[in-house]
């Protein structure tokens, strides 16, 4: 499997959280899979600090720099394919971090770890 994992899974599978799904959590931990993180999460993460929103248990450079690569999780940069796919999404929902998830997710034909119930309206692979 080739997954994307959403914000909220990846800081609940680095922080250990009871709160991720068996399913995911053994997708996410099986070495077979190619598991990224979209740049896009890096972003959403940093803007959500900023504004007071998020608060980690840990240094945002040590889990972007550190904890990803020995984890085994890929960066999956932003490209204009992406973009491009972006114009084009429906607006099921408004999200701009999540509009980009979708759109790499179809773009590079990678499967969304997310329990978010909104990414289901779109045609992109779902695990949860």
């Amino acid at each position: 499997m080739r997954l994307l994992l959403d914000t909220h899974a990846l800081l609940r599978f680095c922080e250990g959280h009871a709160s991720l799904s068996d399913a995911a959590k053994d997708a996410i931990q099986n070495q077979d899979n190619e598991r990224f993180v979209s740049l896009a999460t890096a972003w959403e993460v940093a803007v959500k600090i900023s504004l007071g929103k998020l608060q980690l248990g840990i240094d945002v450079e040590v889990l972007f720099s550190e904890v990803l690569p020995a984890n085994g999780f890929s960066l999956l940069p932003q490209t204009l394919d992406h973009y491009s796919r972006l114009i084009s999404l429906p607006r099921h929902r408004g999200d701009p971090f999540d509009r980009a998830l979708i759109a790499q997710a179809q773009t590079e034909r990678l499967q969304i770890v997310t329990c978010d119930p909104h990414f289901a309206k779109y045609e992109v692979p779902v695990l949860w």
